[in-house]
């Protein structure tokens, strides 16, 4: 990129299977908003995937003067063709959960897809499900809060995020706020991918637990906890208990598994959600975390292992960090995870990533019985970029991955 402290963190596609009936329209726009510096970069891989190229860069100012937003999070395709980004807050690092919707072919910025005034009081992701006429988003923190990096005061004082946000799809307004029951820090958003579905999970990092909103019988929104990652009792951390920290949700194409990833106790865990309010863990996997072996920490009370996991070695790199963002192959065999949540983070818990880079890595899942086992080939070492450690986050897919694409 031609700027620098950007943070690119999330990505998406001019065009999904939301676009699916036009054939005039091909995924070969790439949208990559900077979560700090509000700028927003268009890269065209449509002709060379392999040699991608920068289309159009749009400057804050821009975003600034139209929308009043900024720190932009999420961005979809929408059936219109246009594509919307969310936003965490208004250019001053206020919480402002809005929405930027650009064109689709320009990539002129047109203003809010939320009603004037209508935004939500913080922000994060968000999906929305047209034949039930709703998108949910979820909330993580005002960006002048979460920006330099995590303080469990903000936590006492009630600056983190503990709601959904429902709104009308057609009307473009909020119709229900749902608030979290051990829900604190509710990020990645994913309905199921049966358009009909009316419900989904979100991932809620903070309190460790996977919560699943659906619409009930009187035909408004309800949630409901149905996965719980207990906390465990540590000496040698910033706080007497670590969390799970739930960074990043995933649901097969086919809807039967949901993946999630606690960045801080390192494990990747697959659940069987053939019946999504009872789902069934099926796979675990540790690489990497907090609570390794021969590291700082030691786990004085755990409800769930008897003893700390061994420190992960890949090709001979030991791996810093814990799994953090994933993206499942189409068939649903082969898991890709990276360990990079955001670079203050970054550098509060896992300093060693600053200085090594972060990793990809490959997990091969059974997708018959469940199952998660280490592929111990693969290895994509971003500490070794020609200009220097890089931190890797989001993974996307050419094709359309599993949480870029939206059916209607």
């Amino acid at each position: 990129m031609p700027n620098l402290k950007d943070e690119l963190h999330h990505s998406g596609w001019n065009t999904c299977s939301s676009c699916f009936s036009d054939s005039t329209k091909s995924r070969s726009k790439l949208v990559l908003p900077g979560l700090i510096s509000s700028r927003v970069y268009i890269i065209d891989v449509g002709s060379e995937p392999r040699a991608p190229k920068l289309h159009k860069v749009i400057e804050p100012k821009d975003i600034h003067a139209k929308c009043e937003l900024a720190y932009l999070h999420t961005s979809h395709c929408l059936a219109s063709g246009e594509v919307m980004i969310s936003s965490l807050g208004d250019p001053q690092g206020n919480g402002k959960g809005g929405f930027v919707l650009l064109d689709g072919e320009t990539f002129e910025v047109k203003g809010t897809w939320e009603r004037p005034g209508g935004a939500a009081p913080l922000g994060y992701d968000y999906w929305y499900q047209p034949r039930h006429n709703v998108m949910v988003s979820t909330e993580w923190a005002a960006p002048r809060v979460l920006r330099d990096g995590f303080n469990p005061a903000d936590v006492e004082a009630g600056l983190y995020g503990n709601h959904l946000h429902v709104w009308d799809w057609q009307r473009h307004e909020i119709v229900q706020t749902l608030p979290l029951k051990d829900g604190l820090i509710p990020l990645e958003v994913r309905f199921l991918h049966n358009p009909d579905a009316a419900q989904g999970f979100v991932g809620c990092a903070l309190s460790s637990t996977v919560q699943r909103f659906y619409k009930n019988e009187g035909g408004t929104w309800s949630v409901e906890k149905v996965i719980q990652v207990p906390p465990k009792k540590v000496k040698g951390w910033m706080l007497p208990e670590m969390p799970g920290l739930i960074t990043d949700i995933l649901l097969s194409l086919d809807d039967r598994f949901l993946y999630f990833s606690n960045w801080l106790h390192g494990d990747l865990r697959q659940y069987d959600v053939s019946d999504p309010q009872s789902p069934r863990l099926a796979g675990q996997i540790f690489l990497g975390g907090s609570i390794v072996k021969g590291g700082p920490v030691q786990v004085l009370e755990d409800q769930e292992l008897k003893s700390q996991p061994e420190p992960l070695v890949v090709k001979g790199k030991r791996v810093a960090g814990g799994p953090q963002m994933i993206q499942l192959s189409l068939d649903g065999k082969r898991l890709y995870v990276t360990t990079s949540l955001y670079s203050a983070w970054d550098k509060q818990f896992y300093p060693d990533l600053i200085r090594e880079g972060s990793v990809m890595l490959q997990i091969d899942v059974d997708t018959v019985k469940g199952g998660l086992k280490l592929n111990p080939n693969f290895l994509v070492d971003f500490g070794k970029e020609p200009l220097g450690p890089a931190l890797a986050h989001e993974l996307r897919y050419p094709g359309g991955d599993c949480s870029s694409d939206i059916w209607i």
